[in-house]
């Protein structure tokens, strides 16, 4: 008999923020990386994110790729000690709908598997402290106990629908009866190879895609979080401006 799945993304869908910029911060907040590297670069970055003059994914792109020029060469212990003070103060801040959702698969026997884009040495935790089958984040290379600067991603539509297909032989899943939940473009992949896909806190280009695909606006669940209420919006009613 097949298995059913429930698949997660993390950053945007579990977690508030993101796990891998809440370790950036860490770093910078222990003196590890030097604060100027984010009120020169980083600070800019945010700050068009936060003033929604960029999309979400281009924003993570570009914080990625300072962190992980400057983790470069750090040592495996100083990166885990961080990790770990991450999940000690961070790791609650996440939406109730999804954390519900989690306790329900899990209930009714489903392998919760969690896909993201941060670092595996942060998800491995997260995927403990919430009980996870199993996961797959972005795979950090280490040589000799230090940051060698080389990454296999785990960004976007391709890197995780490959790792579905792995994930799907492994665990012998029925993807017609299993779920997902996203909240960017990078999960819209993700999202269409289940039969049940769920969007939380949808980006706009998400929903813009989603607006365009019939297929997907017959199965979706939109789900809104905002305060301590949530909503589930109609893909065929709601509108982009």
């Amino acid at each position: 008999m097949k298995n059913i799945a429930a698949f997660f993304d993390i950053d945007g869908t579990l977690y508030r923020d993101s796990l891998m910029i809440e370790h950036f911060k860490k770093l910078i907040k222990y003196e590890v990386i030097d604060e100027r590297v984010w009120l020169d670069y980083g600070r800019d970055t945010f700050n068009d994110w936060d003033t929604r003059q960029g999309n979400y994914d281009d924003y993570l792109y570009k914080v990625s790729d300072l962190y992980v020029e400057y983790i470069t060469d750090l040592d495996i212990d100083v990166i885990e000690f961080a990790a770990r003070q991450v999940m000690s103060l961070k790791a609650d801040r996440i939406y109730r709908y999804t954390r519900e959702r989690i306790r329900w698969h899990l209930n009714q026997g489903h392998k919760v598997i969690f896909i993201s884009g941060s670092p595996n040495f942060i998800v491995d935790k997260m995927a403990k402290k919430y009980g996870a089958t199993d996961y797959k984040g972005a795979d950090y290379i280490f040589k000799d106990g230090k940051f060698t600067g080389d990454i296999n991603p785990m960004w976007g539509a391709k890197n995780k629908d490959l790792a579905i297909d792995e994930f799907k032989e492994k665990y012998n899943l029925d993807l017609d009866a299993s779920f997902s939940y996203g909240d960017t473009n990078g999960d819209y992949t993700m999202l269409k190879r289940v039969g049940n896909p769920v969007t939380i806190n949808p980006t706009k280009e998400l929903l813009q895609n989603i607006k365009k695909d019939e297929e997907m606006r017959k199965k979706i669940d939109i789900v809104v979080e905002r305060k301590d209420i949530i909503y589930h919006l109609d893909p065929d009613s709601f509108y982009i401006e």
